[in-house]
């Protein structure tokens, strides 16, 4: 059980064309391993066996025929509990939504059905999104690291990574505004990618209402995939990718090659450690030993932030515009002035401006994903909350730092698992890419992951 529920998601699907395996005996599989790990973890909240099951019978009646379903034909796989499923609650972990059962599918859910994919259940998520540390709510109740039950798989797509990493799932679709997939991904130990912002719609990711895509999130979140190979993450993306509605009357794009295909021809941009969000000891290491193994490895090291880049100063302006997303959602008026909400709009698209010419001479850009492993579950308020590492305390809002230089200028962004802590614990770095050019940060972890790193299935799972 144990090789063929860690399987890739696009070999997978080549096995199920091919023959090699049927889409409803992994299924059944898969299902059987949901039940021996799940109740541990809670991380898969509600799980559609019978549909599952007739779609697996339907994609193996496609491979008799001769038809073929798409990249992921007959792969399982799971959707955060943000968006929009025909047939499954969407609550985004609010009680008030608990009873709500949806009607139609958002676009990556339908993309991900035209693909071949099978929508197994859904993860779980914290409280409306609203914690890129933890993934706990009211509804149904807490998420656990399958690397350490004890400690926290990050938020808001916490349920989903540890399904990957404790291979309950072949591929996830998640959501990132502030490390949302990235922050998990480090903690459980698999590939997130956050998308430039804007290139997969939005359209039914919002709590219930009507099936609009809400404008004001499109300048922050993004929609993405987590996989367990970085491959995986670039057929989820060309799968979900692409303009629809209106915008696709006047536009169409396809997603630009990457820069290089070799490791030894990456210019790769690298800063290990800041002191607005100092990096513990245990990540520290792991860091510094990837970035020894790359240089070894031919990639050319440049060290030091862009030109351009004030780090604390563009962590601050994506915090302000985090808070006015917020007021936005909230109604809060006096949020802030027209003359501050103009000024950090200015700063935003200086340092958008600023990261366009740095990757005029460098591919890439590595940096933590975040300063410490997996932590210990804490449910005190937000204020109340810090996160011990080797060095100390550190407060808990400091997470958001690294993430948020991919995010404020709505650049692409993979979390790559890179190696383990002397405790055992995931390591996770950021590869951040040009805007637009995704699969030039993909390829870089696809290839990273041969000389460091990679993804290890869990003790436990």
């Amino acid at each position: 059980m144990t090789e063929t529920v860690f399987q890739s998601a696009t070999g997978l699907a080549a096995g199920i064309r091919g023959g090699v395996v049927s889409s409803r005996a992994v299924t059944e599989l898969l299902l059987a391993h949901i039940d021996a790990t799940n109740p541990a973890l809670n991380a898969i909240v509600e799980l559609r066996r019978e549909d599952a099951l007739r779609a697996a019978e339907r994609a193996d009646a496609a491979v008799a025929r001769g038809a073929d379903l798409g990249p992921l034909h007959g792969v399982p796989m799971t959707i955060k509990d943000c968006f929009a499923v025909a047939g499954l609650p969407a609550t985004w972990g609010n009680p008030a939504f608990r009873d709500h059962v949806g009607d139609w599918d958002a676009t990556v859910v339908r993309r991900l059905r035209d693909a071949g994919a099978i929508i197994l259940g859904r993860t779980n998520v914290p409280l409306m999104l609203g914690d890129s540390g933890q993934t706990a709510n009211d509804v149904y109740g807490r998420t656990n690291n399958p690397w350490d039950l004890e400690r926290s798989p990050g938020g808001s797509t916490g349920g989903g990574a540890a399904a990957l990493a404790a291979g309950m799932t072949f591929l996830e679709y998640g959501s990132d505004l502030a490390g949302s997939i990235r922050i998990p991904a480090s903690f459980c130990g698999v590939y997130g990618l956050k998308p430039s912002v804007g290139i997969v719609p939005l359209r039914g990711f919002q709590p219930p209402g009507p099936p609009a895509e809400p404008s004001e999130l499109t300048r922050l979140s993004s929609a993405g995939p987590l996989a367990r190979t970085a491959g995986d993450l670039r057929t989820a993306l060309r799968v979900t990718a692409g303009p629809e509605g209106p915008v696709a009357k006047a536009h169409s794009w396809t997603l630009p090659a990457p820069r290089h295909t070799r490791l030894a021809d990456f210019r790769v941009g690298v800063v290990t450690d800041h002191p607005h969000a100092p990096v513990s000891s245990e990540v520290g290491a792991v860091l510094s030993d990837a970035v020894d193994a790359l240089a070894a490895a031919g990639a050319r090291i440049v060290p030091g932030w862009p030109s351009g880049v004030d780090p604390v100063r563009a962590a601050e302006s994506f915090a302000f515009q985090l808070g006015l997303f917020f007021a936005f959602h909230e109604g809060d008026a006096g949020f802030a002035t027209l003359a501050e909400v103009v000024e950090q709009e200015r700063r935003r698209l200086a340092t958008r401006a600023a990261w366009t010419e740095y990757f005029d001479d460098v591919d890439v850009f590595l940096c933590p994903t975040s300063f410490t492993p997996a932590f210990p579950h804490d449910t005190r308020p937000f204020a109340e909350r810090a996160i011990a590492t080797p060095e100390g305390e550190r407060p808990y809002h400091e997470l958001g730092f690294w993430v948020s230089h991919a995010s404020l200028p709505g650049l692409p962004a993979v979390s790559a698992p890179i190696g383990l802590t002397r405790g055992g614990l995931p390591v996770g770095a950021q590869i951040v890419g040009p805007l637009f050019e995704d699969d030039t940060a993909i390829t870089f972890a696809e290839l990273a992951g041969e000389v460091v790193g990679g993804f290890t299935s869990p003790p436990r799972a």
